[in-house]
């Protein structure tokens, strides 16, 4: 468990996301870069990278997040950034830029299944009776 001033949170999402037209672009230093700058974003924005995977076609993140950052804004920042940050650091011909395709999975994982927490709501909800 994590803590903010205001809530105690187990949110972890496992986000994943394509070049454009899935080109098989993110290897070697590519990739290597691709996963520096990842970190470097995830620490500027105080989240926590648990796993992460650069595949030529494919990166998939898996991130710890306090609740004030909902999914989509942490798609965003790592696409986003993670694109600037490359093209202008390592991109000297549009050939070798970064570009992300618009979409992108988001999915979340816990400490616990969804039975878990309905007999959990179930119980205490008898209790209120």
């Amino acid at each position: 468990m994590k803590t903010t001033r205001h809530a105690t949170y187990n949110l972890n999402y496992h986000i994943v996301w394509l070049p454009k037209y899935r080109q098989s672009v993110l290897v070697n230093e590519v990739a290597s870069r691709v996963r520096s700058i990842l970190h470097e974003i995830a620490d500027d924005k105080g989240v926590e990278i648990l796993d992460l995977t650069v595949q030529p076609d494919h990166v998939h993140l898996f991130v710890s997040s306090p609740p004030k950052n909902e999914p989509a804004l942490l798609a965003n920042w790592f696409k986003g950034i993670s694109s600037r940050k490359y093209n202008h650091r390592h991109a000297d011909h549009d050939s070798e830029k970064i570009r992300w395709a618009r979409g992108y999975y988001a999915g979340t994982a816990g400490h616990v299944s969804n039975e878990t927490v309905e007999n959990y709501i179930q119980e205490h909800k008898e209790g209120d009776s």
